[in-house]
């Protein structure tokens, strides 16, 4: 069984940081892409980031870049979600997915086949 499990979320101050981590099992961890996603209140799921030790790819959407880094270790089956200069903007609910990765490129990526119940991020202003 397929199983996510992220952690580290909490409320911070505006140009904090924090540090989110996704424990995976029930797969073979680097056969799959991991992504972390977030959903606001009143909005859809968007990307935010992913990463495959498969093929080495790394992929962040603009509103984070230079902001947060993805990182993974296999030997845990974890991957992190460091995220430093947080904005309000930023303030969602986090969730970590995985997806087969069949093609090139973990930004091919758009949505995941399993997904963790997620955990809030809070940034105040």
């Amino acid at each position: 069984e397929v199983q996510l499990v992220e952690s580290g979320g909490g409320l911070v101050q505006a140009g904090g940081s924090l540090r989110l981590s996704c424990a995976a099992s029930g797969f073979t961890f680097d056969a799959y892409a991991i992504g972390w996603f977030r959903q606001a209140p009143g909005k859809e799921r968007e990307r935010v980031s992913c990463i495959s030790d498969n093929d080495g790819s790394i992929y962040y959407e603009d509103s984070v870049k230079g902001r947060f880094t993805i990182s993974s270790d296999v030997a845990k089956r974890t991957v992190y979600l460091q995220m430093n200069s947080l904005k309000p903007a930023d303030t969602a609910v986090y969730y970590c997915g995985a997806v087969p990765l069949l093609m090139f490129g973990c930004e091919n990526y758009d949505t995941m086949d399993f997904w963790g119940k997620g955990t809030l991020v809070t940034v105040s202003s």
